[in-house]
């Protein structure tokens, strides 16, 4: 509990340090969002009425302490302001409608292609020196390919050539959204696409980084020692091997599903997936200030919660954990 105590008041910190820089950093930029979103409303919005939305977006001319108080009393009622581009849409809607589908489709394809990448690295790091090591080159040419590019490749091959699946939107528009058959059928078949991007882009990253470590371990005095004792191949595998070799991916895992909240950009913008990621591209290109602060927030958090989980994961698996705490 030590450790954990420990962690969980460096995360704090550095969660308030987060809230901090995003509140900031809009204010320091230049220009004026205010400005942008009369000039883009087509004479629908009067210039007098300029002071009304800065106070309306917490842009004022108080001080920033006062500023910076009003906006912590925000967030602690869940108001992350009005966006720009979906004047006068909250924030917090917008990203509550994206997230679904970018946690449904990102975490998913992202926790199967670490249960595979892993569990094959284990079998691979197992039989090295066999005919599985000619499997290493094609993963490591497969590791090199950037995710658009695999995007585009599969768009090409299996929705345009053989049309096999949709390559755009998260659903057939002509449906309306609801919790049916045909419906969530149709969510499945326009995923399977962008969702087969992400595994095939990722997978091979963890089977190479778990065959690396695994070889490493299985070549330690204590797995050999387990070997002397006579204990039967899966309980050294797993129970010395794997358990000590999958400490570094547990890492990067934890950073995976941080990344998870912000979503595969480029994969959700080849394929307009009406995710977060894609969201992000569209007030990136529209300069919505408040959107692109509460996304970027979120994202911020989700990556700290994953990395304080990944802590907590830490102590269960590692001993030496508990007794360095």
């Amino acid at each position: 509990m030590r450790y954990l105590l420990k962690k969980l008041g460096l995360y704090a910190f550095i969660a308030w340090a987060a809230l901090t820089l995003n509140f900031l950093i809009p204010r320091l930029m230049p220009g004026d969002p205010v400005r942008v979103l009369i000039a883009g409303s087509e004479g629908q919005i009067e210039p007098e009425a300029a002071e009304a939305i800065a106070a309306q977006f917490g842009m004022t001319d108080d001080p920033l302490i006062i500023q910076y108080g009003r906006y912590l009393a925000d967030l602690v009622n869940l108001d992350l302001g009005t966006s720009l581009s979906n004047y006068p849409v909250p924030v917090i809607d917008i990203i509550s409608g994206a997230m679904p589908w970018t946690v449904v489709l990102v975490g998913v394809s992202t926790v199967i292609s670490f249960l595979l990448g892993t569990g094959l690295g284990v079998l691979l790091a197992w039989r090295r020196g066999t005919w599985s090591d000619h499997v290493l080159p094609a993963l490591t040419f497969l590791n090199a390919i950037p995710y658009f590019w695999m995007a585009l490749i599969l768009v090409l091959v299996l929705a345009v050539t053989f049309g096999w699946f949709p390559y755009a939107g998260a659903y057939d528009r002509t449906m309306f959204p609801e919790l049916s058959a045909p419906f969530i059928g149709s969510v499945v078949l326009h995923a399977a696409l962008p969702a087969l991007t992400i595994v095939i882009g990722s997978f091979a990253g963890w089977v190479l980084q778990m065959r690396n470590m695994t070889v490493t371990i299985l070549g330690e005095d204590y797995v050999s020692m387990a070997e002397a004792k006579g204990l039967p191949p899966r309980m050294v595998l797993f129970g010395y091997a794997a358990r000590n070799a999958i400490l570094p991916s547990i890492t990067g895992f934890a950073l995976a599903l941080g990344a998870v909240v912000g979503g595969s950009m480029l994969t959700e913008v080849i394929f307009n997936y009406p995710g977060l990621g894609y969201t992000l591209f569209q007030a990136v290109s529209a300069q919505d200030f408040p959107l692109m602060q509460g996304l970027f927030l979120i994202i911020s958090l989700a990556v700290i919660v994953a990395n304080l989980i990944a802590d907590a994961a830490y102590v269960v698996l590692d001993p030496r954990t508990r007794q360095g705490a």
